[in-house]
């Protein structure tokens, strides 16, 4: 399968160090995948290292268990002038009954560097199907949302001369 380079799927099987004492999947576990995905298919797009700025709306909709095949699929969402947001869905499956069923999603904003670890311009990512245009749409009120907690959180800090 032939993937544009904005997009990036990995496929895991959950083994039984993943998991906690009543057999499912460390949430832990699935973020570091979700890190390393998001770096995968960032640094794919970019062309060149990346570092994670955030990571958003992270849904842990329904457990993952020991021997489970969980796929990652991940897209850049939108471009910055240096930062890429990267959508994640997580799909677990059954491999005895080919079940398959949504079990997490989230966003990762990453951030392109140079060897010397300062940002650097990456393209602008063009949608070219209603999916992107939904997403990228979607992407930027997230981005907006980012800016407004961040303003509102720096007056609150501000106001109440706290180092919060």
């Amino acid at each position: 399968m032939n993937l544009p380079s904005h997009q990036l799927t990995m496929t895991v099987l959950m083994t039984p160090d993943m998991a906690n004492f009543s057999g499912n999947v460390h949430g832990g576990t699935i973020l570091k995948f979700l890190d390393q995905v998001a770096y995968a298919c960032a640094s794919r797009y970019a062309g060149r290292y990346v570092v994670t700025l955030s990571v958003d709306q992270v849904m842990f909709r329904q457990p993952i268990h020991v021997g489970e095949l969980v796929t990652f699929l991940a897209a850049v969402n939108h471009t910055g002038t240096s930062s890429m947001e990267v959508g994640i869905k997580v799909v677990a499956e059954n491999i005895q009954t080919q079940e398959a069923r949504h079990a997490n999603s989230c966003f990762f904003t990453m951030v392109a560097v140079d060897d010397h670890r300062k940002p650097v311009p990456v393209s602008p990512i063009k949608p070219s199907n209603k999916i992107e245009v939904r997403r990228y749409a979607a992407a930027e009120v997230r981005k907006k949302l980012r800016q407004e907690f961040s303003n509102q959180f720096a007056a609150l800090k501000v106001s109440t001369n706290l180092a919060l």
